[in-house]
């Protein structure tokens, strides 16, 4: 008999705020296609509604009482593996404990509704996550566990100043990128990186790849110099995008609407490549859901850059991927341990 087809995305919320499980429930109550099927204020709770509701996301507060959010993530994926978004606050501390709990196997993070932050705001954006993450196929985060395939000696007798490149990613992205940037040698070419995620997490972020790689990793700023061994990490909440003086490259990292309903967006950047890098730059679109960058990615191979998408097989989403080999945008579709390689190899053609 066929599987019956869903037309709900069932959600657990995991909070011990009661203020905040009344809140989130009433709000979410209120899109369609989310059905909140119950609450807990711990992860005891928790792991007993997991196993009488069978929901298809899970909310999850990481500062709990009796076990610690990231202790109860690391048990959950261990013993009962299902799509997990953090819900964090807007702070340093929140920023880190965000990061450990998506290198733990949580999906996405999403600020908590706060002074810089409205109630609405936040759950259309929790709203959007809870849709990607039901759709996150997260056995597929191994992939990000491979182990990379370094680039490093490979650019002895390469130069990379006048070279760019470009990555953007989503959904599934931070594992992603945790197995691409680590493999790229220290001389690579300037490095630009889209993730979607809220703004003051994408510090942490970088912080933490900088730990991990050859090449400094760090979040941009606006204006700064593009240059070889150097990843700069987009803000997040603004655009980040290239631009040339003279021989020079730069960034300018700036406020404006969304693109493809994102910011920073992928798209953006990929347009800013295409028109100042042409055919020095590589493009690189990894695991999301949506379309953001498949366009883009089109401008840049349609300008003369190599263009390269993550395989079906290695994404947590295949949603940006997706669209971008539909459109003709990717040159080359490549597993997620090869997309270093892959970048590398492009320029010593």
């Amino acid at each position: 008999m066929p599987a019956t087809l869903k037309t709900h995305v069932r959600v657990l919320i995991v909070d011990d705020s009661a203020i905040v499980r009344k809140v989130l429930s009433q709000q979410l109550g209120h899109y369609r296609g989310i059905e909140v099927v119950g609450t807990a204020p711990d992860p005891y709770i928790a792991r007993d509604k997991i196993v009488a509701l069978e929901p298809d996301v899970l909310t999850l507060d990481v500062e709990m009482p009796r076990m610690d959010g990231i202790t109860f993530l690391r048990k959950l994926m261990t013993y009962h593996p299902m799509p997990v978004i953090i819900l964090s606050s807007l702070t340093p501390k929140g920023g880190k404990t965000a990061m450990e709990a998506l290198a733990a196997g949580a999906v996405e993070v999403v600020s908590k509704p706060g002074p810089a932050y409205s109630v609405g705001e936040a759950c259309n954006d929790l709203v959007q996550k809870i849709k990607a993450a039901s759709r996150a196929r997260v056995d597929r985060r191994i992939a990000a566990e491979t182990p990379a395939q370094s680039g490093a000696d490979t650019l002895h007798m390469v130069e990379t100043t006048n070279k760019i490149f470009a990555i953007g990613a989503s959904t599934g992205g931070v594992q992603a990128l945790s197995c691409v940037l680590p493999a790229l040698p220290s001389n690579a070419p300037g490095t630009l990186v889209i993730q979607h995620m809220p703004s003051n997490f994408t510090k942490s972020f970088a912080e933490r790849l900088n730990r991990e790689c050859a090449v400094t990793v760090r979040e941009a700023q606006d204006g700064e110099h593009v240059i070889p061994g150097t990843a700069l990490i987009a803000p997040g909440g603004l655009h980040m995008l290239l631009r040339r003086s003279g021989a020079n490259y730069y960034v300018t990292i700036k406020d404006g609407p969304a693109v493809c309903h994102q910011k920073p967006s992928v798209e953006a950047l990929f347009n800013s490549v295409a028109k100042y890098g042409g055919a020095n730059a590589v493009g690189a679109i990894l695991t999301g859901m949506g379309s953001d960058g498949a366009g883009g990615l089109l401008n840049m191979r349609q300008n003369g850059a190599f263009t390269i998408a993550q395989d079906e097989a290695s994404s947590i989403v295949f949603g940006m991927p997706k669209e971008a080999i539909e459109c003709g945008a990717a040159q080359k579709v490549v597993p997620l341990w090869q997309v270093a390689k892959t970048m590398i190899d492009a320029i010593r053609i």
